[in-house]
């Protein structure tokens, strides 16, 4: 599975910015997609998961009832809507894919690409 991000950019804080991944592979639909996030200085970590049906999610507490993840699978994209944006969300995101579902990073077998995102205040 290969994995390209994109839809990034600079918003303000309070706007909303909707990003894509566009997946090549006919297995897609069969693996969990997930986002993570990088800031300068600091790990990677988690977002959000969507099963290959997207009748299940998973979010971390930092943008629950902020960010909502969704995907098509005749379209092979998975996107990331994120709405209510903050500074601290500031950061280069990632989509990823993996079989079974976890929230660690080292534990995904495939990464697209990061696109930035930054939120000013």
């Amino acid at each position: 599975v290969q994995l390209q991000a994109y839809g990034g950019g600079l918003v303000q804080a309070g706007g909303s910015l909707r990003l894509s991944c566009a997946a090549s592979g006919r297995t897609f639909s069969l693996y969990y997609m997930g986002w993570f996030r990088q800031a300068p200085g600091k790990e990677r970590e988690f977002i959000a998961a969507i099963n290959w049906t997207g009748g299940r999610t998973y979010f971390t507490d930092f943008v629950k009832g902020r960010f909502t993840i969704s995907r098509d699978n005749a379209k092979n994209t998975v996107y990331l809507q994120m709405n209510s944006l903050k500074p601290e969300d500031t950061a280069v995101y990632f989509c990823a894919a993996t079989r079974p579902m976890t929230t660690v990073p080292n534990e995904w077998n495939y990464w697209g690409q990061g696109t930035q995102v930054t939120v000013s205040s």
